[in-house]
Parts: C-alpha cells; structure tokens; sequence
C-alpha cells in the first residue's frame, strides 16, 4: 500500500513539470483538430438524424407538451446535441488514452526510469509493435463493452459504477504494459499483473472517476453555446491531463514493483548462494591407510 500512496505523490508532483505540461499539448492539438474536422462535416446531420429518431417516438409528442407545461421547454432543443455527445464522448476518451499512450507514455516512463530507476536493468519484454497492437486490441473490446452495457447506463446507480469500471480496465490494461515493456521481460510482467492486479484496477478506475470532470466541461459546451469552442477543447485538454497523470503514476508504481520483485527474487536466492559448503573427501582422494591424504603412486 505505500508504494500506491508514494507513486501517487510522485504521479502528481511530477504532472506540474513544464515538460509535462508541454507534452499533452500535442495529443490535445490533435484531437482538437480531428474533433472539429468530425464537427463540420457530421454535426448538423447527426443532431438532425437525432431529432428524427426523437420525433419518431409514439410518446415524445406528449414529453414535450408537459415540458413546456412546467417551463423545462428548453430541454428538448438541448436533448438531441445531449445524446450525440454522450454517444461521442466514449470516442474521445479513448482516443484520447490511445494518443497519450503511444505519444506521451514512452517519454514519461523514460523520465521516471532516468531519474529513479536508472540502475534497473532493460529486459524489453514488450516491442513497440506488441504495445500498439495491445492498446488497440484493449480499445476495441472497451469499446464493444460500451456498446453493449450502454442500456444499463439508464440505471441510475449503474451509470456510476459502469463507465468509470471499463475506463479503469482499459487504463489499467495499456499504462501498466507500456511502463513495464521496456524494462520488465515477459515472465515478470505477467507476475506483476498477477500479483498486482487489484491495485493495479483500482488506479484505473481512480483515473475513470478523474475523467468525470471533463465530460461535465464537454456536456457544458452545449448548454453554454457561447463558450463551446472554449469548453471543448478544455474538456479534451483535462482528458489529455488525466492520462498523463495516470501514465505516470503506473510508471512510479511498476517500475517501483519490479524493482522489489527483482529484489525479493535475489533476497531468496541471495542465502542459499551464500552459503559456503564444508569440505567432505571423497572416496578416492582418501587414502587407504584413513589418514586423509592421498597416497603416493
């Protein structure tokens, strides 16, 4: 447990360094940029298409009636860019945890291993290919999850608890093999995860709970027509925060587990080395008299 806390301390502190803060400027300018290519072209037609669907309901007519009957008419204009986001907002995310992992983790591990793991020694059980084909592989079967549990996100209580799960898993599943692909091998990274697979999740899904905050900006963009081209790009810029935040904190936490790992290993192995045996003669260097010398031929 204290190395969760202390790799958590050191997570945050290390999030305010300006080469930080410079480097998540580069997912955030492009998913910006991609955002508003997606925007002018599919926008309008999505909020259309929405209001269709909406409009095709046998029981909207009599929602809308009683809306503007308690003075909540407002809702219905705000109802159909309401669901384009909620249904993008799962997009966003993990594309933005996919560009931090491929574009910042790399960079972030090496800055954690240089200034405090430098003796750990690189067994690069994990390729660059591997770690692509990993995160993207744990993208879409968060992904297909998504889709499927979204029904049971109308549960109150279970909207709660659902996102921030598969958030958690997916985070989990692409930061603590991208820390770990350079310096673990194969062997101790699926050790590590074995051994530390609930605290491992509980970060993840402490960082699911952190990306709350920018879909509250990114939902206000809406509502706030003013400043969405403000509150969007915000939004994605805390997005881009958290991960790095999370990039770093499962660096401090694996590197610091596989360090002990490796430790406890030679500590096990260290005294039976260690210990010196004591001299028996064998049978054919004692000579036939017993005295212990060899007799001369």
């Amino acid at each position: 447990m204290n190395l969760f806390f202390d790799s958590f301390w050191r997570a945050a502190a290390y999030c305010v360094r300006p080469r930080v803060i410079a480097l998540s400027f580069l997912p955030l300018v492009l998913m910006v940029t991609f955002g508003m290519l997606l925007g002018y072209f599919f926008w309008e037609m999505a909020i259309d298409w929405v209001r269709g669907a909406l409009d095709a309901l046998p029981f909207i007519s009599t929602v809308w009636s009683w809306l503007d009957g308690v003075g909540a008419g407002r809702i219905k204009v705000v109802l159909a860019p309401l669901i384009v986001i909620f249904c993008v907002t799962p997009v966003i995310v993990v594309l933005s945890l996919l560009l931090v992992a491929l574009l910042m983790t790399p960079t972030l591990t090496a800055l954690v291993a240089r200034r405090r793991f430098a003796e750990l020694e690189r067994k690069h059980g994990g390729s660059v290919l591997a770690s692509v084909l990993w995160s993207f592989g744990s993208a879409l079967l968060a992904l297909l999850v998504i889709v499927v549990s979204m029904p049971l996100w109308l549960v109150p209580p279970l909207i709660l608890v659902l996102p921030p799960l598969i958030w958690g898993w997916l985070t989990y599943r692409v930061m603590a093999f991208d820390a770990l692909a350079d310096h673990a091998s194969a062997a101790e990274r699926r050790e590590l995860f074995q051994r530390h697979r609930a605290a491992l999740l509980g970060m993840g899904v402490f960082c699911g709970y952190l990306g709350a905050a920018p879909s509250l900006l990114w939902a206000s963009g809406v509502l706030f027509a003013a400043a969405f081209m403000v509150l969007v790009p915000l939004a994605i810029w805390i997005y881009t925060l958290v991960f790095a935040f999370s990039s770093l904190w499962f660096a401090h936490y694996c590197l610091g587990a596989l360090q002990a790992l490796r430790a406890g290993t030679a500590v096990r192995v260290d005294p039976a080395v260690a210990v010196v045996p004591k001299f028996e003669a064998s049978p054919e260097s004692t000579s036939p008299n017993g005295s212990g010398y060899p007799s001369a031929r």
